[in-house]
């Protein structure tokens, strides 16, 4: 089996990853899809990487053809709706990565086009966006992990995605156990991504405060019950110190950025297998409803300036 013509869905951080570690190959073999305003947009304006322009070509779904890979580079809330297009470009060998954080988003993806499609992965990419631009750290950015559930030696399918990546500068590493790799990836999100953002800190402060340092782990331990539950093992809580007190994970990004999180894929989909598994995850829900409140802060559903102008007091 070999890969040569590629789609690519979604321009975002993990995107664009993939489109410059594709840079060399031909043109004609990668395609960028999407539909509307958006095609529009990435026609008119590239795609700006560390600073330097790409082209790639941008087809609708039906002007793209049938794909060899098919990358799945959404975020979480814009998964729903590219679904169609991502069951028009794939044929009867189509292998297709889904590769967004958290645990859930294969079985979404596998639902519309065939789980017999669906190789599971994870990203380990040090990116973020400033306005029109991604930059990554190429140098700490340790590409594309991925596997094939219950296979822990090479299968066809990923010796095909291993060699084709071979042939470009992205990261790409096989891992016999992927599952348990994805939700170790999931706790980490869980446990460092969301407090800094409900508190609007850098990661320093999981160095700094018992108190955020308190509540990460609390989130490490009901994934790590949710996931033992599902007969997966985690590794134990622990970090090492950030040389980066300031840094700024995805949802803190997002947020202060004005743009919607990816809160429903890690919190919400822990509040909703907790229900499932009765397992009460206090941590996990609390998070989620905090988050969204934020959301809607930015939203301006809390702009109440002009509304009533009255003071209140307590007495």
């Amino acid at each position: 089996m070999e890969i040569t013509k590629v789609g690519v869905i979604g321009a975002g951080a993990i995107g664009a990853y993939f489109l410059w570690g594709m840079r060399e190959l031909p043109r004609e073999d990668i395609c960028l899809i999407a539909k509307g305003e958006r095609k529009e947009r990435l026609i008119r304006n590239g795609i700006i990487i560390n600073g330097e322009r790409y082209d790639y070509p941008v087809k609708e779904p039906q002007e793209a053809g049938k794909v060899d890979l098919l990358l799945v580079a959404t975020k979480y809330g814009a998964l729903s709706s590219i679904l169609k297009d991502a069951q028009a470009v794939v044929k009867e060998d189509t292998i297709v990565l889904s590769l967004l954080n958290g645990i859930d988003s294969e079985e979404i993806v596998g639902a519309a086009v065939g789980m017999g499609h669906m190789l599971y992965s994870l990203m380990r990419i040090s990116a973020e966006r400033k306005d029109n631009s991604i930059y990554f750290d190429d140098a700490v950015t340790m590409g594309l992990w991925f596997g094939e559930k219950g296979h822990a030696e090479l299968t066809p399918r990923t010796h095909a995605v291993v060699d084709f990546f071979a042939k470009t500068t992205c990261k790409c590493t096989f891992k016999p156990d992927i599952i348990t790799e994805m939700w170790y990836k999931y706790a980490i999100n869980i446990s460092r991504n969301l407090p800094q953002a409900v508190l609007g800190v850098g990661v320093g402060a999981y160095d700094d405060s018992e108190h955020v340092e308190f509540i990460s782990h609390r989130l490490w331990d009901e994934v790590d019950t949710v996931a033992r539950a599902k007969g997966i093992t985690i590794s134990p809580y622990g970090f090492a110190h950030s040389p980066r007190k300031n840094a700024h994970l995805s949802t803190l990004q997002d947020l202060m950025a004005g743009r919607h999180t990816e809160i429903d894929m890690f919190a919400g989909a822990m509040v909703r297998m907790g229900r499932e598994l009765g397992i009460p995850v206090p941590y996990c829900e609390y998070t989620f409803h905090a988050i969204k409140a934020l959301e809607e802060k930015n939203d301006g559903l809390f702009d109440y300036k002009g509304k009533d102008e009255t003071p209140t007091y307590s007495k």
